[in-house]
């Protein structure tokens, strides 16, 4: 079964990767974004050789993002970033492994990610979402 490991982030954690303090978080250095570079390859490498790993991507920051809804049947598109949603889709990962229990192991390794001195991420809300893939209209039955 195909799972998807989805990494959110914030406006403010894109800035602080560029290199931009912002309410407070450090910015990250160009060793710390070496370090996230480093475990995340390391991260996708082991998948690799596991013959789990599918595809990944990282996403670019949220100001870059235009969300198109309908109101009174009409489309309307906002640019990003939103106010009313903190939290966006920063990147995936998806594997194809043998259980959701294995998905969940897989995921739950980033939570050793690097980030810089002064950056907790144990100490602020940090999560992965892990859903299953739904290869036919079947597996869409809740």
């Amino acid at each position: 079964m195909k799972y998807m490991i989805m990494m959110f982030g914030s406006q403010l954690d894109y800035d602080a990767i560029a290199g931009r303090v912002n309410e407070g978080r450090p910015a990250w250095s160009e060793e710390d974004m070496a370090a996230l570079h480093a475990f995340m390859t390391k991260w996708n490498n082991d998948l690799v050789e596991s013959g789990e790993f599918v595809d990944a991507c990282g996403m670019t920051a949220p100001v870059h993002a235009r969300r198109v809804g309908v109101r009174d049947g009409v489309p309307v598109v906002t640019d990003g970033p939103y106010p009313e949603s903190q939290e966006v889709l920063a990147g995936y990962t998806i594997v194809e492994c043998a259980s959701f229990d294995r998905a969940t192991e897989i995921a739950a390794r980033l939570a050793d990610t690097p980030a810089p001195a002064g950056e907790d991420l144990g100490g602020r809300e940090w999560y992965v979402d892990v859903r299953p893939i739904a290869g036919s209209a079947s597996e869409l039955e809740l």
